[in-house]
């Protein structure tokens, strides 16, 4: 009887894994940089919420000139006003000084959310489209040439995101991702609270993975996912005690604040008094505002924020920030796509974009702070073009709809081109120019 012929691959042998395309996302960086950089000093005054944040920041500048500065806005944590004050102290006080660390911000936030994306779904074409999607989904873009918190905050979000990913797909060097994992969670929370729900999520997400994992020694196993050869407790140690240590860490330079007498707020008040204080402030603002707006508004794009509309520097000019208006809405479907294929293949990646998408909206459907604005979305809409991306991925593999897959990054290159004058406070025509994009209601 002869033998029979045996295969020239073994029948386990693994499929190849995609190439990393980290060469196209450093050049996509590039280019994002430069987008967003490009007359970073126009406008050349203080304009939105600049003028909370760049005074306070100037105060820093005093103490190093004088040794005496005063403890500005109060109700937001430090960290984001002292990296705007580093920058101001390196180019000055001037537009490109008050600018310059949010662009840096928002170029990082770009990289690590893309990095993220290839850890956590090893798929080339995801990752490329989120790039695409995310340096036009307006969020992003707008908040890299303003200086406020937000695109700090964004920053170590997405940094959080990129460390754990890898943490969880390259558990060689699970340890020292970790610990990054949690130096940019409280740094995250150092810039502003609207941290706090993501902030938790990596930690949640070990405890539970490694509990479905049915270890009999739950918490000292290193046996199981996310991270093998990291037992709960030490996750609990990057993921619990160093991001409030770094968060705390944050605060030690306010102690210095303070003028000829008058004790800076928190050697007056002590650290938990100064956090007793910041919460009032923060749940006590009720006045409305022309701008305020709902969640269900902001997940819909219907509800836009002028942040500039004025004649300056020689020119009418304006800045809207609403969300790619297609994208946007497409996004919405592809999250529950994401949670749905997510659960049902138990695939990471989609069901990391909805938890991440329901935690960072989750926060204002219970905040106690009533009066809300569209760019607290910001965080959520990146977790939603993520969810767009892998849906692009899954279209694109499809026989009759493949073309989609490539039509929707590219249609929302488009849109973003249409709205570029208005997002980056190029000149316009006049002051009724802004009727060309106003297409909404709440977009006027």
């Amino acid at each position: 009887m002869a033998e029979a012929q045996a295969s020239p691959l073994p029948a386990a042998f693994p499929p190849p894994r995609p190439r990393d395309p980290l060469a196209w996302v450093a050049a996509l960086t590039g280019l994002f940089a430069l987008l967003a950089g490009w007359r970073l000093a126009t406008p050349s005054i203080l304009y939105f919420d600049e003028v909370h944040y760049v005074p306070a920041a100037r105060e820093w500048l005093k103490l190093i000139e004088t040794g005496a500065g005063w403890y500005r806005n109060r109700e937001h944590p430090l960290l984001g006003k002292e990296l705007i004050a580093a920058g101001m102290f390196i180019f000055g006080d001037n537009p490109l000084g008050w600018r310059i660390v949010p662009w840096l911000s928002g170029v990082i936030a770009f990289f690590a959310g893309v990095r993220a994306m290839w850890h956590a779904s090893h798929d080339r074409f995801a990752t490329l489209a989120f790039a695409v999607l995310l340096a036009t989904g307006f969020p992003l873009f707008i908040h890299a040439r303003i200086a406020m918190l937000d695109p700090v905050m964004v920053a170590a979000l997405m940094v959080a995101v990129w460390q754990f990913a890898a943490a969880s797909a390259q558990p060689e060097q699970g340890r020292w991702r970790l610990a990054a994992t949690g130096v940019a969670i409280g740094a995250a929370l150092g810039a502003k609270w609207n941290a706090i729900p993501l902030a938790v999520v990596p930690g949640l997400t070990f405890f539970v993975a490694r509990a479905f994992a049915g270890r009999r020694r739950l918490l000292w196993s290193r046996r199981g996912a996310p991270v093998p050869g990291i037992t709960v407790v030490e996750a609990f140690l990057w993921l619990g005690i160093v991001p409030l240590a770094v968060y705390a860490a944050t605060y030690l330079p306010g102690y210095c604040l303070a003028e000829p007498g008058h004790p800076s707020p928190l050697a007056e008040k002590g650290f938990f008094g100064l956090h007793a204080e910041m919460y009032e402030l923060q749940s006590g603002l009720k006045t409305t505002h022309r701008y305020m707006s709902t969640w269900p508004q902001w997940m819909l794009n219907t509800r836009g924020i002028w942040y500039l509309y004025d004649p300056i520097d020689g020119a009418q000019r304006g800045v809207l920030l609403i969300g790619n208006p297609l994208t946007m809405l497409l996004g919405l479907p592809a999250l529950a796509w994401c949670l749905l294929r997510g659960a049902w293949l138990r695939d990471r990646a989609r069901l990391g974009a909805a938890i991440g998408y329901a935690a960072a909206v989750g926060l204002w459907v219970i905040a106690p702070k009533p009066t809300q604005f569209y760019y607290h979305y910001f965080t959520p809409s990146i977790f939603l073009l993520a969810a767009l991306a892998l849906a692009c991925s899954d279209l694109s593999r499809m026989r009759r709809a493949g073309w989609l897959g490539w039509a929707i990054p590219a249609a929302s290159v488009g849109v973003f081109a249409l709205f570029y004058p208005i997002i980056a406070a190029l000149p316009l025509e006049g002051v009724t120019s802004y009727q060309t994009w106003a297409w909404l209601e709440g977009w006027k």
